[in-house]
């Protein structure tokens, strides 16, 4: 069993590695890919040194998956070579998820859409993927009408130089700048670009891969996506209308059998998730839960996730981990 992870410098990368290493993937051979300029890099795995390799020498290796994070430049330069040799191919890129034939997975929701023909599958966007862990459970009971979402996403999700933008900052020194503004101190109602339609790729991203992701596009999202000066996981304040009534009680008891939630709600005990509670954690947290009294079947909560690691690491080993038991 070959496993190949390219990009496997980067922050998701070697969160891929170390997830890896965690959850003792049933791998012979870890494979390593990066740019050029990283190739020769030593990376430990289970106390052994692997060299970073180029990724056409990762290529010639012929793994029997791949999980790529080097972004969606080299995704769409080497994702299909990788699927032509026979590799599955896990990539947490934006650049495969929103075309048909290609699934765009949450192992909890909708890992039966992978098949053996499947070779390159899309690893949903972080901010997504925490949100439909919780919408999926609710969404099947209930019939969600609509979805109204604020983001508070922390700098990690735009990479370790904007952590490092973050901390430098902080200690009042000067360094490159991600964003366009300072972010200590601050938030930003801006991630990624700016569309004709007055919304961000991110947020656009949300409602469009929460549609496909749980087969269903007559569920509506409005988002908006905001930037925070925190250094890792993302919160989220969601308010959803169903079409269905519910009891309280019942939310409370669909959440808490969900597979990969921890519902995190005892607020007389000032209880509720918060990113110093999910930070290194696989396990997406859910509280805050509260009817919307201005509307009829509304219902407000609040959900956390380290958004390294099932918003992007987790999830796509997760994926793997799926793929080896359904065909190996």
């Amino acid at each position: 069993m070959k496993i190949a992870v390219i990009g496997a410098t980067g922050l998701v990368g070697t969160t891929m590695i170390k997830v890896l290493e965690e959850r003792n993937f049933p791998l012979t051979e870890l494979l390593l890919g990066a740019s050029d300029k990283s190739a020769g890099i030593e990376i430990t795995y289970k106390n052994e040194v692997v060299k970073v390799k180029k990724i056409g020498e990762v290529l010639a290796a012929k793994p029997d998956i791949a999980l790529f994070s080097a972004g969606s430049g080299p995704s769409l330069e080497w994702a299909e070579k990788f699927a032509e040799v026979g590799s599955f191919v896990i990539d947490n890129s934006s650049a495969w998820r929103m075309i048909d034939e290609i699934p765009l997975v949450v192992p909890e929701i909708n890992a039966d859409v992978i098949t053996l023909k499947t070779k390159i599958i899309a690893n949903p966007n972080c901010s997504t993927i925490q949100m439909v862990m919780v919408l999926n459970p609710l969404h099947k009971k209930y019939h969600i009408n609509r979805v109204v979402v604020s983001t508070y996403q922390s700098v990690s999700g735009s990479g370790m130089k904007a952590v490092d933008q973050l901390n430098n900052e902080r200690n009042n020194i000067e360094g490159t700048k991600v964003y366009a503004h300072a972010i200590d101190n601050n938030v930003l109602p801006h991630i990624d670009t700016f569309l004709e339609n007055g919304y961000t790729k991110e947020e656009m991203k949300m409602v469009n891969e929460t549609q496909k992701i749980m087969r269903d596009k007559n569920i509506l999202v409005s988002p908006t996506a905001v930037r925070v000066p925190v250094s890792a996981c993302h919160s989220e304040s969601v308010n959803i209308s169903f079409y269905k009534p519910f009891a309280i009680e019942d939310i409370f008891n669909d959440l808490s059998t969900q597979d990969g939630l921890v519902l995190y709600d005892e607020v007389k005990n000032n209880i509720y998730p918060m990113p110093i509670i999910a930070a290194g954690k696989d396990e997406v947290f859910v509280g805050r839960i509260r009817r919307d009294e201005t509307i009829e079947n509304g219902l407000n909560l609040w959900i956390v996730a380290d958004n390294i690691r099932k918003g992007a690491a987790t999830n796509a080993v997760q994926i793997a981990e799926y793929i080896v038991s359904k065909f190996f």
